[in-house]
């Protein structure tokens, strides 16, 4: 039996089920991750491997785990991360989500058959689940390698600022930490939906847009030189809406179509309607090709705004720029995208094909950003039988997606790191410059 096949005959659909329902079952929102960073640092250790909690601020943590090859072959990263950008629960989440009727957005794992329902379960934790499944069954069958393998859970993922109530961040921060404090492989593979493997993606811009008017009382009639910001704001949110779709056309390329959207308004005081707010705030995500740099989608939003300006005489906004991460690419011709390819090949039994018009940002931009080739794999999204089909939910996975994308990454360790790092097209390493 070869090496794969060995592997994969430790990969049990029980086991995931129950792995899957422990992780939903810990909550992880971003700036609070280091339970599950530490119990996933216990899982792989009981394994076998060499894992460690790696702590990058209060509450905050990445599990780290690697098993050695002898040193001739290259070190490959499996990574995913682990935190999620809402707690589940309304005190902390605010008005913005009704979490009632929806158990797939709460912390709480359900089991109806294939599925494992809750906050997470399919993104992130059950992709991180297979990125440990992978690795813990390839200690079980003792598979030998020549390059390091090294299993990355990062906390800090999901795209989110600081805020009032959260000071943490995420935007990959437990990822570039992770990278920048002893995690030195050759190449990545991160699990984050998809179907497909890729090899590039979209970054992001965030604008604050404010919009200017005065300061001013209900119980006074309107004047025309009296501009209300909230009445302006929505103008200028009408108009950014119908400035998206071109947005998109002029930079779709490659395997991404960046998408623009307006995601927060604020403005005036729920408590005393009576008055109306000087200025209203606006805020915008705006998604970033690989070949757009974040000043240039920056002076297009710029070119809309000033459209807008001249359309609406006596509109007062300005914009400033409050997050941005580049979009990034890896060759389709190096080694991890093409090995990432043979083992979707080998494990769905059919031609891969490239999944195009994307506008989803990960920390597959951290890897690359700090010059890893990186490819993206993933469980393909369930179809329309599943629970919560209908509706936007990162809450429902299903165990055989699981199996066979543990499958999948077993196949790309083996292909990797049981080679020379010559065959994969790197100059030796420091031991094989010792030896």
């Amino acid at each position: 039996m070869d090496a794969v096949a060995r592997a994969c005959a430790q990969v049990n659909a029980d086991e995931l089920r129950r792995i899957t329902a422990d992780v939903v079952g810990i909550p992880s929102p971003v700036g609070a991750e280091a339970q599950l960073a530490a119990y996933f640092s216990e899982l792989l250790a009981c394994e076998g491997l060499a894992a460690e909690y790696q702590e990058f601020g209060p509450n905050r943590g990445n599990a780290i785990a690697r098993r050695n090859g002898d040193g001739s072959g290259p070190a490959l990263l499996l990574y995913a991360p682990i935190d999620m950008h809402i707690a589940g629960n309304a005190e902390a989440d605010g008005p913005g989500l009704e979490l009632a009727g929806r158990p797939d957005l709460r912390p709480a794992p359900i089991v109806e058959g294939d599925f494992v329902i809750g906050l997470g379960a399919e993104n992130p934790k059950g992709h991180a689940v297979c990125v440990a499944a992978a690795a813990i069954a390839l200690a079980r069958a003792g598979v030998a390698l020549r390059g390091d393998l090294i299993v990355g859970l990062g906390g800090g993922g999901m795209p989110v600022n600081a805020s009032p109530a959260q000071f943490a961040a995420g935007h990959g921060a437990g990822c570039a930490y992770m990278l920048e404090h002893g995690v030195e492989p050759d190449f990545a593979v991160i699990a984050k939906p998809g179907g497909a493997v890729a090899y590039e993606e979209v970054g992001l811009c965030w604008f604050k847009l404010t919009v200017h008017g005065r300061f001013n009382y209900a119980g006074i009639p309107p004047r025309a030189d009296v501009r209300n910001a909230i009445v302006d704001a929505a103008t200028v949110v009408r108009r950014l809406q119908a400035w998206f779709p071109e947005y998109t056309a002029r930079n779709t390329s490659g395997l991404v179509a960046p998408n623009g959207t307006v995601s927060a308004i604020a403005g005036g005081w729920p408590d005393k309607p009576a008055f109306v707010p000087d200025r209203c705030e606006v805020y915008v995500d705006l998604r970033v090709s690989p070949r757009t740099s974040l000043d240039d989608a920056g002076r297009q939003l710029g070119e809309a705004i000033d459209a807008i300006r001249a359309a609406e005489p006596g509109i007062a906004v300005d914009c400033e720029r409050i997050a941005a991460i580049p979009g990034t690419s890896t060759s389709p011709e190096n080694w991890i995208v093409r090995s990432s390819v043979r083992a979707w090949e080998a494990t769905y039994g059919r031609t891969h094909v490239l999944r195009t018009g994307t506008s989803g940002a990960t920390d597959a931009n951290i890897l690359r950003g700090h010059g890893l080739p990186t490819a993206r794999i993933g469980m393909p999204a369930l179809g329309a039988a599943a629970p919560f089909a209908g509706a936007f939910s990162m809450g429902v996975v299903s165990v055989q997606a699981m199996v066979r994308l543990t499958t999948a990454l077993i196949a790309i360790v083996v292909d990797t790191c049981t080679r020379t790092r010559s065959e994969v097209g790197l100059a030796p390493g420091k031991e094989a410059l010792r030896s």
